[in-house]
């Protein structure tokens, strides 16, 4: 029996892991799912990414959890990088799920296209309140492509407003993820496409885990929407032994 604890990314809460969680938990092992600090409607609007790490770095405190999984979604390997930093000692594998992999000083904007950068700087100044949401028609066929137009709908409207400045700030690591001495993993979704494939999720991202176990698996940026069982396999794979 193994303790995973599964961190989503930008937009989501830790409920929308729960099918996911469902299948890891019938396999006999133990899930989390948290909420990201700034992805609950309470605390958005001052939460930065400093935040949001040490929020995950209290929850494993608070529960007490060790010899963990950890999983980081999208946005979700900004914060696992960081609470890897943080708290290694708890951890006995990262696992990114098509996630962004920073190194000391970077920011999740460095890796994104400019074309990114430039939407959320506009949705965030029209909205006023330093948060941004994702245009459905960038949802539907970069985000969830793999979903018939009922589900991408039913997804989408679950989704919150996300915190920009998450995504500007930079994080400040001791270490770096390639020479962390945590095993790692990367699932890598072959039809995700919100990044585009000229700029990759694998291997441009996860070449910067040094050694790591590659898993790949059919599906969009939100398998956990359109197949969580398939998804939850993945996850079991990357994280074995």
């Amino acid at each position: 029996m193994s303790t995973y604890v599964l961190v989503h990314g930008a937009w989501h809460t830790g409920a929308e892991f729960e099918p996911v969680a469902a299948a890891i938990r019938k396999a006999g092992h133990v899930v989390h799912t948290p909420t990201i600090r700034g992805n609950r409607p309470g605390d958005r609007k001052d939460s930065g990414l400093a935040e949001a790490i040490q929020s995950i770095v209290d929850y494993l405190a608070e529960h007490n959890l060790s010899d963990i999984v950890l999983v980081g979604h999208s946005y979700g390997g900004m914060i696992i990088t960081g609470v890897a930093d943080a708290a290694a000692s708890r951890i006995r594998r990262l696992v990114y799920w098509n996630a962004f992999v920073p190194n000391n000083g970077e920011c999740l904007n460095d890796m994104v296209p400019p074309t990114y950068l430039g939407l959320f700087d506009a949705i965030a100044a029209e909205r006023g309140d330093g948060s941004v949401v994702l245009p459905f028609p960038i949802w539907r066929e970069a985000f969830i492509n793999d979903a018939d137009l009922e589900t991408a709908q039913r997804a989408y409207d679950v989704l919150n407003p996300h915190p920009l400045k998450t995504f500007q700030d930079k994080i400040a690591l001791k270490t770096n993820p390639a020479e962390m001495q945590i095993a790692k993993s990367y699932v890598n979704c072959t039809e995700d496409t919100a990044m585009p494939h000229g700029l990759p999720w694998h291997p441009r991202l996860s070449q910067k885990l040094g050694l790591f176990r590659l898993v790949q698996v059919a599906g969009s940026h939100e398998l956990c929407f359109t197949n969580p069982a398939r998804l939850a396999q993945a996850f079991l794979d990357a994280g074995r032994d």
